[in-house]
């Protein structure tokens, strides 16, 4: 049902925790299915250089925020930004049909903790 990738992000997560005066912050959640995801980032010269996840919801949910965290490091805002949640789903190796809206949060809270960045910048 999960593929090998999904299992040892749920069974290892990596970046687990939040980021220390992150300089933002996204969460979003799944009325529906009760998931909800929390993303705190670190940026140094337009570069997420930390990202980090609080995840309450099934094992592919973790898998994914494990997943997103993994990807984004390293990226450019941009970058980030053009992350796609079925960027993240193929990165696992697919997810199950009834699992894939796991993907749409991941991707969705770290756009929501750039989104928060961006603004923190306006008003700097």
């Amino acid at each position: 049902m999960y593929s090998d990738k999904v299992m040892d992000h749920f069974r290892n997560p990596r970046h687990v925790g939040a980021v220390e005066n992150p300089d933002g912050v996204g969460e979003v959640g799944n009325p529906v299915c009760g998931d909800m995801m929390s993303f705190s980032i670190r940026v140094r010269d337009g570069v997420l250089k930390d990202v980090r996840f609080r995840t309450f919801g099934c094992g592919a949910a973790i898998a994914v925020s494990s997943m997103v965290s993994e990807m984004a490091i390293g990226k450019t805002i941009e970058e980030a930004l053009a992350m796609s949640n079925a960027d993240v789903a193929r990165e696992l190796g697919g997810l199950p049909p009834n699992k894939l809206h796991c993907s749409n949060l991941g991707a969705d809270a770290l756009h929501a903790a750039i989104r928060n960045y961006l603004e923190k910048q306006k008003e700097a």
